[in-house]
């Protein structure tokens, strides 16, 4: 069984502007090496492409339509809302002060007993208690 990895936009958006001067650009591309290879498991909340969408659009505008393409194109697990989702991450968005554009991501996790993979340090600082959570810097491929 391959473990499942719900990473949030930041992680998704490394990607897109991957290069030498961005943070941890070679663990975000090891990650998606990892999926494209079969070794992790990707699931995402349906919101995802809307929230990748948003920030191309507005940060790369010329390539935004292209870039997504290709993302729509890896035709990612998508979980759906449900009233369970909602509950779990309007849980987690008043007891940690978070967004729930954020903890919907981090719910998924929790429901699908997936790790949240995250490059967000200040989400992960208000979180990190949890143990389903772990920073893009720190993520490493098992086995």
């Amino acid at each position: 069984m391959t473990q499942i990895i719900v990473p949030d936009a930041s992680v998704l958006l490394k990607w897109a502007f991957a290069s030498s001067e961005e943070n941890d650009s070679d663990n975000a591309l090891a990650f998606l090496n990892a999926w494209l290879d079969g070794k992790v498991e990707i699931v995402l909340p349906k919101l995802w492409s809307f929230e990748v969408a948003n920030v191309l659009g507005v940060k790369k505008p010329e390539q935004a339509e292209e870039i997504m393409d290709i993302f729509i194109g890896y035709d990612f697990d998508e979980y759906d809302m449900t009233v369970e989702l909602c509950r779990k991450a309007l849980g987690l968005m008043r007891k940690y002060k978070v967004t729930f554009y954020d903890a919907v991501y981090h719910a998924v996790a929790i429901l699908r007993g997936g790790i949240l993979l995250t490059a967000d340090e200040r989400y992960h600082r208000k979180i990190k208690e949890l143990p389903n959570a772990i920073r893009l810097s720190e993520w490493r491929i098992k086995g």
